[in-house]
Formats: structure tokens, sequence, C-alpha cells
């Protein structure tokens, strides 16, 4: 939400700097995400000075150019090339001196230098209207008044405005201060607490007054529990032009662009005192009346945008006799607004059911400026006021008089909440004790009414705009808000509470896994459970049917719920790369979520992404690329820190994988990881390799739940290593010699470990060489030459047997 300065001060009268207020709007809860400056014309035509044509003559070297000498307040006259057909000796012009910044439409800045047109010196421009940022017009040079004194300053002769705007962060709770009114009526309580005792000014209807009741506009509601409160009022005579400068910038500032004079009101109103209102052009209202219904589900009504959209049953209208008009609270319709040809207007200020102005917005993909208040729920008691307060704005603009006395239907008023505050509750949930003068001058501050004062505490009425404001700990809440988090004192004690908890709970298992991938140069990531639909066609193991769908989703690209990780990691690798980081490794804790009809189900993950270079660039150490065995090792090293040792490795492919393994327990699978298809990773505009495994955490859980840790003595015995280079058919595994040598012998072999792996030249097609390492140890006694031998040769006999091995 913007929120102009400027604006804000015509309610409050203050001299703090924007920076100060922005630092005292954030501590009341109104967050202050960014502070920038408007001006009215960008540059605020500095180093624009009136100046006074002196001579004019035909540019020797061009037919369209002129040369002229002009006076601009220094001693001597100077020289300017000028292209303007109607630039003519005794006018007075605005001149850009050099060094003068100008912009250009779309706001790119360029500067006046000095220099030479077709051999003719230059020291300046005499500028058109539309490059000044004054107006459109390019036809030739700005004319002044010949009265104006030669080398006064431009930006003293325009009204300029300048500006700060707020850019506030509102939460949507707070439907009281989306308006500037709102905002300075926080800004004034926030002052009082900084022994600051300013008035709240509001804008004056008392000159509000009927001219005449000559076009009555009938109004039938029938629909009243969606239309509490529903005002108004024709205005006759008017004239649509272009609004005033003043309105203008102040629709400007907060990044309105202004359309005519009657819609800048309602827009001006609107972000004023936060009532959205709508014009309606009266000859446009068939049978000079309006009714607010519901229509026939599937009736076709074409909006402002030129969109035609189908009705829902529950979409509530303005109609006239014989047609939707406009989506209540939302948009309005094409062929009801007001155009060039207006003359009069039905002028509707309202206050509708906020869950169906809600689900309207939702249906229909439509959020606006009206939709955004209406649904968090407006004032019901400002309707009538924001009504005269609009209807003497575009009175005082266009001309117009008021033809009809207001409709007010409101059956039933909506009363203002109250709610008992013990000043104990307070002192208990803050922390500390407020003094009890402070909180009536903080709730007094916020226009709640104290009915009555006890010892114990107050009776409030909380004014209806406050529809956040509910119970005790809500009236808490504002209380603490402008008293000032910050003025809360920290405590110097801590209290703790032991819990009995298993070391086996999912958040610690997390935590012991996430530091030991951190350690190893992982970065952690969290992404959107919400994805795209269209990522179930990337691989057929993902089935649209099975999606878990949003009701309301937000967009199409987060309309469903992930079924896979891998996507949503891709696109973190994908941003990442369009940003020329390359060397990248993620890990993420998720769920997917699957739908299989009646049954619901959620997969909890760990997955992991590598790509690019295993680090960064540094002088002593070479570039090395993650590839598929460092990726299996920080595997094995994650399973092997939660004590999961045992488990069967078989390669694998997929749609998914180019290269796959998958880690089993059993018949449980605990992990699969490979190379990404390059299909996938060109979705995503991806070039370079992905590797990628996806722990099923779920089960790995279970599984470090039946572990147990068992302690033993270092053996005092020394190892024994002896070595094997076999000649193998390329189709065998370490995995296959790993597991032979462990069932040859079980006792004695503590280790088996791959070190060297030669494939080419001197060995036969289809064979490969592994050089592999025996480590024996007995826990007893020192083992002899003869024992390692009598084992060496058992397996040396398996290999040979098994794998067709040979030795070398």
């Amino acid at each position: 939400m913007k929120i102009s300065y400027n604006w804000i001060k015509q309610f409050i009268k203050t001299d703090w700097s924007p920076e100060q207020t922005s630092e005292l709007l954030t501590d009341l809860g109104l967050e202050v995400e960014g502070l920038e400056t408007y001006q009215s014309v960008k540059g605020g035509l500095e180093g624009i000075i009136v100046g006074e044509v002196l001579t004019c003559i035909q540019h020797p070297n061009a037919d369209r150019l002129k040369v002229t000498t002009v006076n601009i307040g220094l001693e001597n006259p100077v020289q300017i090339v000028c292209g303007a057909p109607n630039v003519a000796a005794g006018q007075k012009v605005p001149v850009a001196t050099i060094g003068t910044t100008l912009y250009t439409e779309d706001g790119e800045a360029w500067t006046i230098k000095k220099g030479k047109i077709r051999g003719e010196e230059s020291h300046g421009m005499i500028c058109a209207e539309d490059e000044l940022g004054l107006g459109k017009s390019h036809d030739g040079i700005m004319v002044l008044d010949n009265d104006l004194v030669v080398g006064t300053a431009l930006a003293d002769i325009f009204e300029i405005e300048n500006d700060h705007v707020f850019e506030i962060g509102l939460t949507p709770n707070r439907a009281d201060a989306m308006s500037h009114f709102g905002t300075a009526r926080d800004l004034r309580a926030g002052l009082v607490q900084q022994d600051i005792i300013t008035q709240l000014i509001t804008p004056s209807v008392s000159a509000f007054h009927v001219d005449n009741r000559s076009l009555k506009i009938d109004v039938d509601i029938h629909k009243k529990e969606l239309a509490p409160r529903y005002c108004g009022i024709t205005i006759s005579d008017i004239k649509v032009q272009d609004s005033p400068a003043w309105l203008q910038h102040r629709l400007k500032a907060i990044g309105l662009t202004p359309k005519n004079n009657i819609i800048d009101a309602t827009n001006y109103v609107l972000h004023e005192l936060g009532q959205p209102l709508h014009a309606f052009d009266t000859a446009k209202i068939i049978g000079n009346k309006i009714e607010v219904k519901t229509v026939a589900s599937g009736t076709k009504f074409t909006t402002l945008d030129g969109v035609e959209r189908e009705l829902h049953e529950d979409d509530l209208m303005i109609c006239n006799a014989e047609a939707p008009m406009c989506i209540a609270g939302v948009y309005g319709g094409l062929h009801s607004g007001v155009t060039e040809t207006t003359t009069s207007i039905f002028l509707e200020s309202a206050y509708f059911n906020p869950v169906s102005i809600r689900k309207t917005a939702k249906r229909h993909g439509l959020n606006t400026d009206a939709s955004f208040r209406f649904e968090r729920g407006i004032d019901p008691n400002i309707t009538e006021y924001a009504l005269k307060r609009a209807a003497l704005l575009i009175i005082e603009i266009s001309g117009g008089i008021i033809t009809s006395d207001i409709v007010d239907f409101y059956p039933n008023k909506i009363e203002d909440l109250h709610v008992h505050l013990t000043f104990d509750k307070v002192t208990k949930l803050v922390g500390q004790e407020i003094p009890e003068e402070t909180i009536k001058s903080i709730l007094t501050s916020l226009d709640f009414k104290i009915n009555n004062v006890t010892e114990t505490g107050l009776g409030l009425t909380i004014p209806a705009y406050r529809n956040d404001v509910q119970r005790q700990a809500d009236v808490i809440e504002e209380i603490l808000r402008v008293y000032g988090y910050n003025k809360i004192e920290t405590t110097t004690k801590l209290n703790a509470s032991i819990s009995n908890s298993s070391r086996f709970e999912d958040y610690k298992l997390q935590n012991v896994v996430g530091n030991q991938l951190a350690g190893q140069g992982f970065y952690e990531i969290m992404a959107n459970s919400l994805t795209s639909p269209d990522y179930t066609a990337l691989s057929e193991q993902l089935k649209a049917e099975h999606n878990v769908t949003m009701l309301n989703p937000l967009s199409n690209d987060l309309s469903v719920m992930r079924q896979s990780l891998l996507f949503s990691g891709l696109e973190a690798i994908s941003y990442n790369i369009n940003r020329k980081a390359t060397d990248l490794k993620f890990f993420e804790f998720g769920k997917s979520y699957h739908n299989y009809g009646d049954n619901k189900e959620e997969l909890k993950h760990l997955t992991l992404f590598s790509t690019g270079n295993k680090t960064g660039e540094t002088w002593s150490t070479p570039q090395s690329p993650s590839d598929f065995f460092y990726l299996k090792g920080i595997i094995n090293a994650t399973l092997e820190r939660l004590g999961i040792t045992r488990f069967n490795t078989k390669p694998f492919k997929n749609d998914v994988f180019s290269e796959g393994l998958m880690l089993e327990q059993g018949k449980t699978k605990l992990v699969e990881f490979g190379m990404v298809k390059n299909a996938i990773l060109k979705h995503f505009d991806i070039s370079q390799t992905v590797l990628y495994a996806d722990f099923n955490w779920d089960a790995i859980i279970e599984i470090a739940k039946r572990n147990t840790i068992s302690f033993k003595a270092i053996s005092k015995y020394p190892e024994v290593r002896r070595d094997f280079a076999l000649l193998l058919d390329d189709k065998v595994l370490f995995e296959d010699i790993h597991t032979i040598a462990k069932q040859t012998e079980k006792k004695l072999l503590k280790n088996i470990n791959l070190f060297d792996v030669y494939q080419g030249e001197n060995l036969p097609d289809g064979k490969k060489s592994y050089a592999v390492s025996f480590t024996f140890q007995d826990e007893n006694k020192t083992l002899t030459d003869k024992q390692v031998d009598k084992v060496m040769s058992k397996l040396k006999s398996n290999f040979e047997t098994k794998l067709g091995a040979e030795l070398r």
C-alpha cells in the first residue's frame, strides 16, 4: 500500500521528517518497507530558467534549424541552435542550461552539453513542454508569459509537487489503516506517546446540500445480508474533463493513472477515507432503477477491461431494470461507466458483505482497490459521510449540482463492540506493568471510548471499523503496539523446562543431518509446496489425477501441491545459474502430496542437489566437478550418521534419471539418486549436469529408531593389508566384490576398499582392472601370514568362480 506523506499532512499537522515518520509507523505495526521520493515533474525543473530570444536567423547549413541568441540573465547572451518551427525573436522561453538533466517520457536521463550542431555552436536548449514534463505537446517550443523576468527559475513559476511516498506492508487484519486518513489516525496515536499532542483533521462536509430533486433513482436491495448498507445520490450538469493538477499529483504519487475528474474523485476518496465508491452514468440506468441482487448462474457480463465473464449465482450485482451494470464491490461494467459524454451520474457508496466480495473476487480472478478493502471489512458507519465528501469534490471540479436526496439503506445498524479490560490481564500478557493513565491515553488516542473506570479495569466501546479487535487480548495488543514493543524490558531471568523426548524425534534428526550437510558445503532451501500442474507431464511416475488441487489458487502456477521435490529444486538451480552462480549444492526437507481418491497421502523427503564444481575456485585447489560418486559418498555419510550402514545397492533407470542407483534395506527403499535427464533440465533452461538424491525420510526415521549403539574396545593387535589387482568384465560392480568378500570371511575381514580403476590400452575389450585392498584383524591375537594367505586364497578362488576374475 502506497501512502503519500503530503496527503497524510492534510489530516495531521507534523514537522517530522519522512524518515522519522517511517520509524514510528513501523513501530505502530504499519511496517514501512520502502520510502521513495515523488516529483510531479521529474527533475523538478532544476536548471531550467526563463530566457528571452533576442535574435533568430536561419541556420546556414540546415533548412529546418534556426540560430538564436538568448538572454538568460548573464553578462552576455548565449547562442542556441533550435529546430522548433515557432521560435521567434522577442519570445520568453524556457531554457535548459549547460549541465541540466532532462528526462524522456520513459524516465531516461540525458544531460545538456555544449556542442556544435551542423557547424554552429549551441550553449543550451530551448524546450518544448513535453521535454520538460509539463505537457504532451511537441509541436514547437513552449512560449512563456512575456511579463516574466529573464533568469527566473521555472520551478518558481510552475507548481511542482515534491512528496515522499511510504510503501507499507499492511497485514490483512488492519482494514482500518487502508487509507491516508486511517494511517494518519494511527500516526496521531503514536505522536501522543511522544508527548506531541495534535488534532486529527477531518474533511468537512458541512457545505453539502441538495440543489433540487429533479433526478431520482429508485434503489431496491434484494440481498440485504450481502449489502447491509447502501447509499446513493445523483449529481447532474457535470462536465467530464481532466482533473486539476493537484488531484492528479495526489493520484500519481501513489501510483495511480488519472482518468477524468469523476473517476479520479472516486479514487481520491477511496484512498483518502478507505471507502470505495462507484459512479454510474444515469443515462444508462434503464428504468431509473438500481437493483442490488444476484442473477442466474451463467449470465454473461462484460467488465471494464473488455472481458466477458460468466457470473455465478452467488455474485452480488448492481443492476438496472433490465441487466447487470457492475459486479458489486469488485469491478464495474463496460457499458454503464462514466464517459466523456456523461452529464449526470448516480454515485454509489456501500458496505458489502466481506465474505461475499472475497469469494466473488477469487472466482473471477479480480483484485481491485475496491475489492481489496471490501473483502477485509471497511467502516460501515462512514458510508454516508464518504458519499457527501465525494459529491462535494465532484461538484468542485466538474461544476455539477446535487439533484436527489441521499438514499441510505441501513436497516440493521452494525453496532460498536463492547469489551471489558482488566489491568491485571494487561500486566500478565505484556510482562510489564504499564501505568493506568498511559493505558487510558492510548485507548483514547485510538478512538476507543472509555465508558467506565474501576479499580480493576475499564469498560470500552470499540468502533465498528476496528473489526479486528474482538477480545480483551486484542485490546492489549493495541495498547502494546502504540506503547512500543521496544519499551518492554528484557528480563535477565531465563526460564526453561526439560522435555523428556526421544533422540530420534524427527526435528532432532533433521538438525543432525542438516548440520552435517551444511558442513559439507550444502545450503538448505525451503521451496513452496504449491507448484504448477504442468510438472506432472515431465515424469511418467507422476499422474495429473493424483494432484491435490487448491480450491482458490493464487495462480495457475501455484494451483496444486507438489508430488515431487525435484522440480522446486530445479527452479532454485535455474534461478541461481541465471545469476551467474553455477557451483551449487542444495538440500531440502519437505513433503510431497498425493491424492488417491479417498486416500490422501503426505510423504516426508530429504532431497540433495549438486551441480557445477564441488568447491569454489581457489589458487590451491584444482577445480573438480561434482560427479556421481561424489554424491554417493555424501549419501553414504548421511546414512552412516543416522546409524544405517547395512543396505543393498542396485542400479536402475527411469524417466527422471539417465543413470541412477537405489539403496534398499530389505524391501524398503531408502534413497534414489543419479543424474537428472537432459530433457527435464532443458525445461528449466539448465545446460549443466545436475545430480539429485531423494531420501525416503519417513522410512529412514523408522529404521534409525531401531538402531542401537554398541561399544567395543579398540583392538590391541595390528591390522594386515593385502591387495588384489583383478581383471574383470565391464558389467561387474565393486558391490559384487564387496558382497562375495564378506560372505567368504566374516570374522577377520574388517574393510574392503577400491583404490584404483583402469580401462584402456593393454586390456582386452570389455574388460577393466580393479585394484582392491583387504584389511584383516583379529581381536584376540596377532595374525600370521599363513592365516591371511589362507583367506586371500579363498577370496581369489571365489572371485574366479563367481565373477570370472583373473589376477593381473
